[in-house]
């Protein structure tokens, strides 16, 4: 071996005097070496010329690549190749923020580098190894390479050509060391490729199985899991990779996989690429072998180069591979053989950053290699599902390529913003949809755990029999754990290219454009196939929030979706909080005429309004479509319920087959429905997902405080009178949002609740609850009721410390109850279509709330304050009259229709003499007043019991003239149902299934009038000839007594009620007195009675005090043009109101003919 080293070179160290080589042709191209410029201007020449089939042509054309030094390099690939090889970027702090940008950095596990150096990082001068003579280091490559140019053997290759030329002119073989590396790879990958046969690689690896998988056609590739999550796919720990590592492709298989093979989505080609793929990443692998067995040796400088150019010459002639320059080019779109290799995670550690390194300035090579990269793992991402692991190797390797720089260079975030698929253009309908499919990024951001998603996730984990609760909370779990797993490489792409400079803006337009594609899922009801799906929305609303998670509120300016350069598209017939659109577009024009008032967008205000509308297209319409499904399965459950029981009715019918069908129809529905629901838990009701919503909500709400008091966070009630337009004309969602987040977090996930933030969701609901003005939307407002009242102790008991810390709030204890009591009567007209009907729900809310709120000590001072002041109170009471009126009548009424079918149905000979057709419209009849009865009777008792609370507290409120009468006149209507000659009618069968419960009625009702027992509420009753008599009074105080409803002693006091009324009643007989024919002027207009307190309108029109003042309390307008009206533009009439008074004493007397 001796001979064959040059005469020149006496000793390796000649390698170290950096002097560049002559090369031995004229012809030929430059190596693919790296130089440290890693300049490849010689690529396009490789890439211009066919593969000569002269092998001396081509160890030739490697032998004159330009000699250079690769000291430093060398020592960077030695110490494992970090990723950053820029020094300067290094003195940063791994969590500075880039203030440029507003971009957090992530931390870079720097420990975790410094594990992966070897040895050679230590100085070589405390070695005392001694040097390298030239036959070490000739077998040193020979062992590297594995190849022998002197005899043939069992685990080598052999060179015939090499050889050949050493036995002739063994000094002119080769220039440097450099150049033999490049003859020998060269020379092997061509007899490779010239072999009919097995080639020499393929025998050479048959023997140590490293590329078994590439001699089986069409194998699948099982994949295993990683030791460390957080371990690298392409950056394997050394000592992890032997020579036989790439035999795994074929024979890894681990638990996520699965044991059936259709789990296993990546292949590997069989071809010659392969094989000499194979041999060069192995060899590219011996090099750290080499080094870890020998430290001291490799540590010297020569033989560090050496080991350099072996890996370069690896890099370099794998391109060629890549390229299909030794054998055919590959089509730009087919996948790259590397693909395989990055999903197993079987790449020798830096093979990938060397390759990139070696390439990225020469942007049209660079773009050769990486391109199919890209799209194989495009392609392999589109194949997996969650119900394997397998999903976690596209993710990590993309963000590993992402991560890799060169100075502040992320070469492949470069890359990928300029391909066609990184944002394309719109062409159908279906932007929504488009830019999840047809985006590169989409089809990363399209894993997800919803059925509707991806079916297979539901087939796996929720379809079997043995289902039960405990194994679905374990297998939410998993799969959470797998979304985590799965967000935080999203996250590691999306930081990367915002981290990258030069792909920062196409970053940022690429998230908008997810955003202002998608508006329509903000509706509510909207074609699911026009938009993402909620899987691909809440990925990517997870990247943002992490995006966001330490922006400070100071730098986000909020007037920025009125910005010129706003990037999202807000239409001007979006609601907002307070502004008509007219007002809208005259406030923006003025704004944009001086554009200058305007600073440019930062980074952490464009970040935090993407991430709110992100909010509003992804976790809100995944929580309606959670509620949806819920109530589907309601529906369906109880269809099934309703067939079962009825069964022994229609088994014998000609429906029977038809039930039959049905019933099978539902069960199978009902099957699908709990699965999705199953999914859904796993995805949507996510604690560390609703936890990250509820923080970001938290900023927004800091920050519209912000807007609406300065002074926050010492805000104070009541808001200044003038509403900012920046305030009001915000979207009115952005408040909205955040309510209806907090209705399901509430109902569905409330241990979320316990957070540090939650202080600030109190403030905002007291704030905003008691600011009425501020908000347009009687509905929005509604809303935040809501929520108040889902998070009470009665409704929700874990949230009580929630309930306990909004009503304690300081701003709560003055303000509250009068904004509720005032709202109670403004939501009588909300100008909505269902107007009537939506307020019973509202007012029965806030009944609840009240009743939370008098048991608070800190509110009884407010309650009593409003009851004895305030005509707020007044209205809140007319109000409550007008309700109970309506709920318990209609409550009874259905009762009374409840009653009537089923006394039809237990008579069982009349009811078969009935029609088919009659038989089901009466039991339609009766299923529809079931459901009316129950709603109307819960909305009745509460508002019963709370005019049994507040007549048990203050009594005068109830006795003015405009309420007294009314009050007394529903009271004695409803005692007339209960005990009257027709209460037999409200017998049913199971009251307690409609919330009926006739005793307690009773006795709330006998209670209210013994707490107002006066002379006043007795002649209130007494005037009341429509429903009261003296034998419906004997009656209810016989029940009572029957029935024990009442102590002795209440009954008694009833009784002397009832007498005292008996008294009024005859007196008025001996004093009536007809009073129809009085002049039409005397009248009032709306109820044609005399006037006693007459009072003119500023209409013009003249009615009674009375009359209009109970009208004012329903309305407060002119009840003939319907224009604002109070009471104090109300003026009296003394010389009308004295006429009357002289023709009544006149009548009296007898004296008016």
């Amino acid at each position: 071996m001796a001979g064959l080293i040059p005469a020149s070179w006496p000793n390796i160290n000649l390698l170290c005097d950096g002097g560049a080589y002559r090369s031995q042709s004229s012809e030929g191209v430059s190596s693919l070496s790296s130089s440290p410029s890693n300049s490849l201007e010689t690529h396009s020449q490789i890439l211009s010329r066919s593969p000569s089939n002269s092998l001396e042509t081509h160890s030739q054309t490697l032998s004159r690549s330009p000699s250079s030094s690769l000291e430093t390099h060398s020592q960077i690939l030695s110490r494992s190749q970090s990723m950053d090889i820029d020094t300067a970027s290094s003195e940063k702090s791994a969590s500075q923020v880039d203030v440029d940008s507003g971009i957090e950095n992530m931390e870079v596990e720097d420990g975790d580098r410094r594990d992966k150096r070897n040895l050679a990082d230590k100085d070589p001068s405390s070695s005392s190894a001694p040097e390298v003579s030239g036959e070490q280091a000739l077998q040193l490559i020979s062992r590297i390479l594995r190849v022998s140019w002197k005899e043939q053997g069992r685990d080598v290759i052999f060179l015939p050509s090499l050889a050949t030329q050493f036995r002739h002119s063994p000094k002119d073989v080769y220039s440097d060391f450099k150049d033999l590396i490049g003859q020998i790879l060269m020379e092997v990958l061509l007899v490779s490729t010239q072999t009919r046969v097995d080639s020499p690689v393929a025998s050479l690896t048959a023997t140590s199985q490293p590329i078994a998988a590439s001699k089986s056609p069409n194998r699948h590739l099982s994949l295993v899991p990683p030791s460390s999550q957080g371990s690298s796919p392409m950056l394997s720990a050394p000592g992890s990779l032997g020579p036989s590592s790439l035999s795994s492709l074929a024979t890894c298989g681990g638990p996520g996989s699965g044991s059936d093979g259709s789990s296993d989505r990546f292949t590997i080609e069989t071809c010659k690429e392969t094989e000499m793929l194979n041999y060069l990443i192995e060899r590219f692998d011996s090099v750290g072998m080499e080094e870890r067995k020998a430290p001291k040796m490799c540590s010297q400088p020569c033989v560090s180069q050496l080991l350099s150019n072996l890996r370069s010459q690896c890099i370099s002639h794998s391109v060629l591979v890549l390229l299909g320059t030794l054998t055919q080019p590959r089509p730009p779109l087919q996948p790259s053989l590397l693909v395989p290799y990055m999903l197993c995670r079987n790449l020798p550690y830096g093979f990938i950053q060397e390759l990139v390194r070696s390439t990225h300035q020469e942007a049209e090579l660079f773009k050769q290699i990486l391109t199919p990269v890209l799209l194989g793992l495009r392609m392999a991402v589109k194949e997996c599902s969650f119900d394997t692991d397998n999903f976690k190797y596209p993710l990590m390797a993309l963000a590993e390529l992402c991560e890799i720089k060169f100075g502040k260079m992320h070469p492949v975030c470069s890359l990928i913003t300029s391909m066609p698929l990184w944002c394309p253009d719109a062409l159908s309908p279906a932007v929504g949809r488009e830019v999840q499919s047809l985006s590169y990024l989409g089809a990363f951001f399209s894993l997800s755990v919803f059925s509707e998603d991806d079916p297979r996730v539901g087939d796996k984990y929720f379809s079997g029999p043995a289902i039960t609760m405990e194994n679905t909370r374990v297998v939410s779990q998993s799969l959470q754990h797998y979304l985590e797993s799965a967000r935080g490489d999203l996250f590691k792409i999306v930081h990367s290219i915002l981290l990258n400079g030069e792909t920062r803006e196409a970053a940022l337009s690429y998230m908008a454009a997810v955003v202002n594609r998608n508006t329509r899922k903000a509706q509510m009801q909207t074609d699911d196939k026009l938009v993402s799906t909620d899987g691909f929305m809440l990925n990517f609303l997870w990247v943002l929030q992490q995006l966001s998670m330490k922006i400070k509120l100071e730098t986000v300016d909020p007037s920025y979706i009125f910005h010129p350069r706003c990037r999202l598209s807000m239409p001007m017939e979006e609601t907002r909080l307070k502004t008509s659109m007219e007002e809208l577009k005259a406030w923006l024009a003025e704004l944009h005429d001086s554009p200058s008032k305007f600073p440019d967008p930062k980074f952490p205000t464009e970040c935090f309004f993407l991430t709110l509308h992100t909010h509003h297209l992804s976790v809100l319409p995944a929580c309606r479509r959670y509620i949806r499904r819920l109530r589907a399965i309601r529906e369906l459950n109880r269809t099934v319920e309703d067939l079962r029981s009825s069964e022994s009715q229609w088994k014998e019918s000609p429906l029977a087959r038809r039930h039959r069908e049905m019933l099978k129809r539902c069960k199978t529905q009902l099957k699908k429905l709990l699965r999705a629901k199953a999914c859904a838990d796993a995805g949507l009701l996510d604690e560390n997902l609703l936890r990250r919503c509820l923080q970001f909500y938290s900023m927004l709400i800091q920050l519209l405080l912000r807007i609406v008091d300065p002074a926050y966070p010492n805000v104070t009630l009541p808001l200044n009178t003038e509403v900012s337009r920046n305030f009001a004309a915000l979207p009115e969602f952005y408040i909205e949002d955040v309510a209806e987040f907090l209705l399901f977090v509430v109902q569905y996930s409330p241990q979320v609740l316990y957070e540090p933030c939650t202080q600030d969701v109190a403030t905002f609901l007291v704030v905003f609850t008691c600011s009425q003005s501020y908000i347009r939307n009687p509905y929005l407002m509604a809303k935040l009721v809501e929520v108040l009242f889902v998070s009470s102790p009665s409704v929700q008991p874990r949230t009580q410390r929630f309930a306990e810390m909004v009503e304690n709030h300081p701003l709560a204890v003055k303000q509250l109850v009068p904004a509720l009591m005032k709202f109670y009567a403004d939501v009588e007209h909300t100008g909505a279509t269902n107007e009537f009907y939506d307020k019973f729900t509202i007012r029965y809310h806030i009944s609840t709330i009240f009743k939370s709120l008098w048991q608070n000590a800190g509110h009884h001072g407010t309650f009593l304050e409003e009851f004895n002041s305030g005509k707020q109170f007044v209205r809140y009471i007319n109000m409550l009259i007008n309700d109970t009126t309506f709920l318990l009548d209609e409550s009874l009424e259905s009762l009374k229709r409840i009653h009537e079918v089923q006394e039809e149905m237990k008579n069982k000979e009349l009811w078969e003499q009935m029609p088919r057709e009659q038989q089901q419209s009466r039991q339609s009849q009766l299923t529809q007043d079931e459901r009316v009865c129950r709603s109307y009777l819960a909305l009745a008792t509460e508002t019963v019991e709370m005019f049994h609370l507040l007549t048990k507290q203050v009594q005068k409120p109830f006795l003015r003239p405009e309420l007294g009468p009314r009050l007394a006149a529903m009271l004695n209507f409803n005692l007339q149902q209960l005990c009257g000659p027709k209460c037999r009618d409200l017998k049913v069968e199971n009251p307690e299934k409609y919330g009926f419960e006739p005793k307690k009625l009773l006795d709330q009702l006998t209670d209210i009038y013994l707490q107002l027992d006066c002379a006043r509420f007795a002649k209130a009753i007494a005037d009341d000839q429509r429903s009261y008599s003296r034998e419906l009074f004997e009656e209810v105080i016989s029940k009572m007594r029957k029935a024990g409803i009442k102590s002795t002693i209440a009954v008694e006091k009833f009784k002397l009620l009832s007498e005292k009324v008996e008294e009024i009643v005859a007196k008025n007989s001996q004093s009536e007195m007809d009073y129809s024919d009085a002049p039409d002027e005397f009248k009032d207009p709306l109820m044609d009675t005399l006037m006693s307190d007459p009072v003119q309108l500023p209409s013009g029109h003249i009615m009674d005090r009375s009359v209009i003042l109970r009208h004012l309390l329903n309305s407060p307008t002119d009840p003939f043009n319907r224009q604002p009206l109070t009471e104090s533009m109300l003026e009296s009439v003394p010389e009308l109101k004295l006429r009357i008074q002289a023709w009544m004493r006149e009548k009296q007397g007898g004296r008016v003919p």
